[in-house]
């Protein structure tokens, strides 16, 4: 994928870009000077945080679509994009990757007609196949939690699509015109069982309804030179000017409307020019809105991460949200979750909780390779996921570890070493611990890192993360 929010990865939800970001910026910033329309003005910041989804994916799909087949990561309109292996310690493309689940994923345009997409029997193999519309809500998640491992044909429909299905599709209805495809396929990444997920990749389809039934052929993509190959899509969003913003914004709602339940939202923005439907005249626009709108509606997504009223939580050193995957009118937390991590699951079906500094109290530090650190789950309290759990090792980079055993996450996959009490410890240090404790080593590089642990169909009965019954333990500096 392109690098979109420099910590998502195939909506892989990341809070360490937030960690990492301050708050707002100083009140003696842009917001000392006194603004002339002052209610016109914070209209248009909250117009800006309400529209942020809906333009980034929409330029993120500009990125990945950009090419006239499929290679790594990107792939036009229509193709399925198929990632075969997990990265190594090499591996720059994007931050935050995982070495947990192989992607199959496209963008398509269902505004025209409907798409057919279909998977086969995947056993007792973990899957999902969530599709996110343009607002990045995910509107449908067929998979082994929703519908079991059974092989599965269904249609994704677009906004008043109206029609008769062939027998055997479920219908799936989008909100939107643009929808994201974002499949998972979990894989222990051995050889075999790479081969195994290849296969299952590949009797994956997709084609257009109009094409059911015959032999399809997605046509080779076109390039559009205009578009921005280099510039993370994040940054591209964030220097448009607000005219330029809400110009785009409202071109996308035109195919992308927004739910019923913004219609109290939707009209304020009318009395700034922002109409679902029609086009915005970025003349009647205030010219000392231009700059300021921006740098203030993303401050205060960003801002959200901290002042969240209980969105975000903070556990152990351990930051992380249940809040993800379908928003409702909680348009910043949709706003912050599309900045830090586009792509993000509903938490039933996967939590990210991310760690930048030891739990060793109000004697915390950030994570160093030079120190030697341990996570102890006691018997019977290994993160409770039915998918699986996995914690992932980043350098300040966040990019994957060279270590000697090439070991890059470490999971129940790895036959962890229980202790006498039944207690299990992870050590994270930069030297082995000693082969009698290998097993259970997670290789951390002689600088700082960061960590993300990964649940993935989280148990929603006690214990349970959604819930708060089961908690994190700290990450504990050793010496």
């Amino acid at each position: 994928m392109p690098d979109i929010t420099r910590r998502a990865a195939l909506g892989g939800l990341s809070l360490a870009a937030a960690l990492a970001v301050s708050p707002a910026r100083a009140l003696d910033g842009p917001l000392a000077d006194l603004v002339t329309s002052a209610d016109d003005f914070w209209t248009a910041v909250d117009a800006y945080i309400y529209g942020y989804p809906l333009v980034t994916m929409e330029l993120t799909r500009r990125v990945i679509t950009n090419v006239t087949e499929v290679k790594g990561t990107r792939g036009p309109m229509g193709h399925l994009i198929k990632l075969r292996e997990y990265p190594n310690a090499t591996f720059r493309d994007v931050t935050a990757p995982n070495a947990d689940t192989l992607y199959t994923t496209s963008f398509i345009d269902v505004g025209d007609e409907p798409w057919v997409f279909s998977f086969p029997d995947m056993g007792d193999r973990y899957f999902l196949f969530p599709m996110l519309d343009g607002w990045t809500n995910v509107f449908q998640v067929p998979g082994k939690r929703t519908t079991g491992g059974a092989a599965q044909t269904f249609a994704i429909t677009g906004p008043g699509w109206s029609g008769t299905l062939p027998p055997g599709i479920t219908q799936y209805k989008s909100p939107t015109a643009i929808v994201w495809l974002l499949g998972r396929i979990y894989c222990t990444g051995t050889p075999e069982d790479y081969a195994t997920v290849h296969k299952i990749q590949d009797a994956c389809k997709l084609q257009p309804l109009s094409t059911w039934g015959k032999n399809y052929t997605p046509p080779r993509g076109k390039v559009d030179q205009s578009v921005d190959m280099k510039t993370a899509v994040r940054e591209q969003v964030n220097r448009m000017s607000a005219g330029e913003y809400f110009g785009e914004l409202c071109e996308l709602m035109k195919r992308n409307p927004p739910a019923e339940a913004d219609a109290p939202a939707l009209e304020r923005f009318a009395s700034i020019g922002i109409v679902p439907g029609q086009s915005f005249d970025k003349a009647k626009l205030d010219a000392t809105f231009e700059k300021r709108v921006p740098e203030i509606g993303f401050d205060r997504i960003m801002s959200h991460f901290k002042f969240s009223d209980g969105d975000v939580q903070q556990v152990n050193g351990w930051g992380f949200t249940t809040k993800t995957g379908l928003y409702g009118t909680n348009y910043t937390q949709r706003a912050l979750v599309t900045a830090i991590g586009l792509g993000a699951n509903r938490p039933q079906d996967a939590v990210y909780p991310t760690s930048l500094k030891d739990g060793n109290g109000p004697l915390a530090r950030s994570y160093d390779g030079s120190n030697n650190y341990v996570v102890n789950f006691t018997k019977g309290h290994l993160p409770p996921a039915a998918g699986f759990w996995s914690i992932t090792m980043y350098d300040e980079g966040y990019f994957f570890v060279a270590n000697p055993i090439d070991r890059y996450s470490i999971s129940a996959r790895q036959d962890l070493k229980a202790n006498p009490d039944g207690s299990v410890d992870i050590f994270i240090q930069n030297k082995s611990p000693g082969a009698d404790k290998e097993s259970n080593w997670l290789p951390a590089p002689k600088g700082k890192f960061y960590l993300m642990m990964r649940l993935y169909w989280p148990e929603e009965s006690n214990p349970s993360i959604l819930d708060g019954s089961w908690v994190i333990p700290p990450v504990k500096r050793l010496g």
